[in-house]
């Protein structure tokens, strides 16, 4: 059986409300429940088409259990195509995925996420549905030492997992971020096994990301013994640690990426990836390298850079696992 229930997540000034729906997918035998929302940053579209394609394909017969899908989970975002919300909607909070679980009284992101949570906390396993820059691998992250969100990780069936540590064993930037408010960290830290897929593209609707979306669903389900058979598991998965190996823009400028910063290979300390030159002088102004092992795992194709801003991605190795 299936229900679409409209709600309201918060408040404009104006008294307009702030809405989205949810939809619920109940299976005739009894099982687990799936929380799955979509579009919480508003830019990040490939979930949302990845949740109307698996609304099309669930096999509602064989279901067992209960889906619960919000596929608009930022509407702020969503109408303004961005990852953040402006300042005069929420000055303190202006990412909702740094507020989880949320606060019924607090700003609209902690309203909204408090609303949300109400529906998320109920269930046995999350699926957070995001997606990264154009040039980006596929990948889907976890919180380090949880073995039952890795469960998850390996069977929504990407060759790349991320394994993303925490607290005391995290890197500067975890804390720098808040990254503890994070939606994925706060499900996980109540004990609720969580992931965070990052389908590898935003803005434009592209196949092979919703694709390998509904196909991770489907085999999530599997995994969780609500739909019959065992998810299909790529022979080889590599697991890295996330938010490390990045090597960021030294000054402002133009970035020219190489032809060797191609994605999914292998680099190694001091491989050149690229350059970033004033485009007012042609000065050189930084040659890229990597800085570590790993594989490249995404590269920034946007030309105007500014200082700070990551150019590539090497995902390193863990001895996790």
């Amino acid at each position: 059986m299936h229900t679409a229930e409209r709600i309201a997540l918060a408040g404009l000034p104006s008294g307009v409300s702030i809405e989205t729906t949810i939809h619920t997918y109940e299976g005739d035998d009894p099982g687990p429940t799936l929380y799955v929302q979509a579009a919480q940053h508003g830019r990040e579209v490939n979930g949302t088409e990845t949740l109307r394609r698996f609304h099309d394909r669930l096999d509602h017969d064989e279901l067992a259990g209960r889906v619960v899908a919000v596929p608009v989970a930022d509407p702020l975002t969503f109408d303004r195509v961005s990852y953040t919300t402006p300042e005069s909607l929420d000055s303190a909070n202006s990412n909702m995925n740094r507020v989880w679980p949320g606060d019924a009284d607090g700003t609209l992101h902690e309203r909204m996420a408090a609303k949300l949570w109400e529906f998320a906390s109920d269930a046995d396993a999350i699926v957070d549905l995001h997606t990264g820059s154009p040039e980006m691998l596929t990948h889907t992250v976890y919180l380090a030492g949880d073995e039952d969100s890795r469960r998850l990780a390996q069977a929504f069936g990407t060759d790349l997992l991320l394994a993303e540590r925490a607290g005391d064993d995290a890197d500067v930037e975890w804390e720098e971020r808040n990254f503890g408010g994070k939606f994925r960290v706060a499900a996980t830290r109540a004990g609720i096994p969580s992931i965070t897929p990052e389908l590898a593209h935003n803005k434009q609707l592209v196949e092979p990301a919703i694709e390998t979306g509904v196909r991770g669903l489907l085999d999530v389900l599997r995994e969780l013994d609500m739909l019959p058979g065992d998810p299909d598991v790529p022979a080889e998965q590599t697991t890295a640690r996330n938010h490390l190996g990045r090597v960021k823009a030294e000054r402002s400028g133009l970035f020219h990426s190489s032809s060797d910063a191609k994605l999914g290979r292998t680099v190694e300390p001091g491989d050149h990836l690229g350059r970033v030159y004033d485009p007012t002088t042609y000065e050189v102004l930084q040659e890229v390298e990597a800085d570590d092992d790993g594989i490249l795992y995404s590269v920034a194709r946007e030309a105007t850079v500014t200082a700070g801003q990551s150019l590539v991605g090497v995902a390193m190795p863990t001895d996790e696992y």
